[in-house]
């Protein structure tokens, strides 16, 4: 007959730890609770500008032209009105259509040229790439404005002026970098051996890409297109000066608000949050792509 062992009482954990399933220490609950009212107190901020702008929309302009900013006064769809036209002033439409127009046509056109280019960058890269990719971000780092006067003398020799489809090759060849900068980095991430396997089976260059490199870094194409539609969407500076009246986009008309006779803050309100729709929607409607684009490749 064996001799009974007394029952040995369970290790206390370390200190610092918690066992699994406890509840966690009350620092740690501390901590998070305080992170979370940061972040939202951020947001919040960050908001504030974008929500003073909805409700000055809704005022009257005697209303929206106190300082500081009447918070009771009576809501109205003046602004709206006006900005759509009723009130005797220009159709926002053109502009509106042209806006789209340029910002579809130079992303469609952006993606159709950055997919090869990041192909042979990162799934079948050529000798000195790196110089490759240094080159393509070396054209952002020139202002803008520097390249204003020579564009504008060349769009006025070439009688391009006031033409919609000199902002699509504008905002292609502006967007074209950092389009290839990110699907590089995306389509590095895309498994060789289903593309090796593809060309095994007779699949040439372009139902590749098609058919295979597209699905698989689908996410990623959807953020590099929603980046390169909102750059162009919100572009000003060239559309304001190479555009007129047929090809002036929606940003160009916004500037009509500030006039000799004063500054119409509630229509401007009122006009940047119409404008600021398609976007918003854009964003709203590719979400889940944009952040699983944005973060593909982040965790190997």
């Amino acid at each position: 007959m064996s001799a009974s062992t007394a029952p040995t009482a369970p290790a206390p954990a370390a200190r610092g730890r918690t066992a699994p399933g406890s509840p966690p220490p009350r620092r740690a609950r501390r901590r998070a609770t305080l992170a979370a009212v940061a972040a939202w107190t951020v947001g919040v901020v960050f908001c504030l500008p974008a929500l003073w702008m909805v409700l000055t929309s809704f005022h009257a302009e005697a209303d929206a032209a106190t300082n500081p900013p009447s918070l009771a006064a009576s809501l109205t769809l003046d602004g709206y009105r006006t900005f759509f036209g009723d009130g005797g002033g220009a159709t926002p439409w053109p502009p509106l259509v042209n806006s789209l127009s340029a910002s579809v046509f130079s992303t469609v056109l952006v993606l159709l040229l950055a997919l090869p280019a990041a192909y042979a960058l990162s799934i079948r890269p050529v000798r000195k790439w790196t110089d490759v990719m240094f080159f393509f971000l070396s054209t952002k780092m020139l202002p803008v404005v520097a390249g204003l006067l020579p564009v504008y003398l060349f769009a006025k020799n070439a009688g391009l002026l006031d033409n919609i489809w000199l902002l699509v090759l504008l905002y292609t060849s502006m967007n074209l970098p950092i389009a290839v900068w990110m699907m590089q980095s995306f389509l590095a991430d895309v498994p060789v051996s289903i593309i090796e396997a593809a060309q095994v089976d007779g699949a040439r260059l372009p139902t590749v890409l098609r058919r295979v490199v597209a699905p698989v870094a689908g996410p990623g194409i959807a953020a590099t297109a929603l980046i390169c539609f909102i750059f162009s969407w919100n572009e000003l500076l060239f559309a304001r000066v190479l555009t007129g009246v047929v090809a002036g986009t929606a940003p160009v008309h916004l500037t009509t608000f500030v006039t000799s006779q004063g500054l119409f803050l509630a229509q401007l309100c009122a006009a940047s949050v119409v404008v600021s729709l398609p976007v918003l929607v854009a964003g709203y409607a590719a979400q889940d792509k944009l952040v699983q684009g944005l973060s593909l490749g982040a965790v190997k």
